[in-house]
């Protein structure tokens, strides 16, 4: 962790224990807000990331993460830490809106979307070689800086993750339909263009929000994991969005305190970020197994309408009018 040394135990001395970490490492302030600042990202990164995960838009996700990366870059070197999230936000829209036109352009998607990576992640390698300290500032943009996030910048991080929250909130009846049953969405009137546009416009400031914290490179684990996790721990379409969510708290909860007990406790510089995204795959990993052993690992899997069965068609549809289970 590299926010506050630590040493290793001393004879006759006890260490911290893990328990001591959970309910003790956050009443040190800079704790304290990244818990906050966590628990903020987890609630918005498990409902965003459950739609990511019902549309199938990993790699989507992956080149708008990429796509903010120049932002970051910029930012910084326009405005020092205080640029980050406006050059990071306004990297991310523009990128959202280029991602969405493509692909209603009818240009092959996974084409699209390795352009804009390898384009923009380029472009924001160069920015940061011209600084004076290179490798501080790409580290710090690549694997963040949860440990250090300045009180300043608390609150525009909540606001960004408020934003998307409330464009996912507004349209997410809408988003389930057409996740489930594009045709039918189409149908009854809902623009497709403008759905991809507010769901990745909301993966798009997730990511602002969670590059600023955990790093370009680390940020996909808060947007796919947690969404996957609750497909596999519930059969039921509205419980994904609360699983998600509780999983990626807890998971960062967990991680921050490991991060802190491996440090103080044990004297073993643990970085923040990488230490939180374990513990995310690790969850996963535990979920998994318990559900292959409970033979539960088939998930909610939207599929092309002739492949999915009638009874999955028909309980999507349900759900979206707001009669589900």
């Amino acid at each position: 962790m590299h926010r506050g040394g630590g040493h290793p135990p001393r004879p006759g001395e006890w260490p911290m224990s893990l328990l001591d970490a959970l309910f003790g490492a956050f009443a040190v302030p800079f704790m304290a807000r990244a818990l906050l600042v966590m628990l903020v990202l987890a609630v918005v990164a498990g409902v965003v990331g459950v739609l990511v995960n019902l549309r199938g838009l990993e790699f989507i996700s992956d080149g708008l993460t990429h796509a903010v990366f120049p932002g970051l870059a910029i930012g910084l070197a326009v405005g020092g830490t205080a640029g980050l999230i406006p050059g990071a936000a306004i990297a991310a829209l523009a990128a959202a809106l280029v991602l969405t036109w493509l692909d209603r352009a009818g240009v092959t998607s996974d084409a699209a979307i390795a352009v804009v990576l390898t384009a923009t992640f380029s472009v924001g390698v160069i920015v940061v070689s011209r600084s004076d300290d290179y490798a501080g500032e790409l580290e710090a943009l690549l694997f963040g800086r949860v440990l250090t996030i300045p009180p300043a910048e608390v609150l525009p991080l909540v606001v960004v993750c408020a934003i998307a929250l409330i464009a996912v909130g507004l349209s997410l009846k809408q988003q389930l339909f057409r996740a489930f049953d594009a045709g039918g969405s189409r149908a009854a009137g809902n623009s497709a263009f403008v759905l991809d546009l507010v769901l990745n416009g909301a993966v798009a400031l997730v990511v602002v929000a969670a590059a600023s914290t955990v790093g370009t490179l680390l940020v996909l684990a808060l947007l796919i994991v947690p969404g996957a996790v609750a497909r596999l721990a519930t059969q039921r379409l509205w419980l994904l969005f609360p699983a998600a969510a509780v999983f990626a708290g807890l998971c960062s909860w967990f991680g921050l305190a490991v991060g802190f007990w491996g440090s103080v406790g044990w004297g073993v510089d643990l970085p923040a970020g990488s230490t939180i995204v374990a513990t995310f795959v690790a969850g996963y990993a535990l979920v998994l197994l318990v559900a292959w052993a409970a033979g539960r690992t088939r998930s909610i899997a939207p599929r092309p309408d002739d492949e999915r069965p009638l009874d999955d068609a028909r309980e999507a549809r349900a759900a979206v009018a707001g009669e589900g289970r």
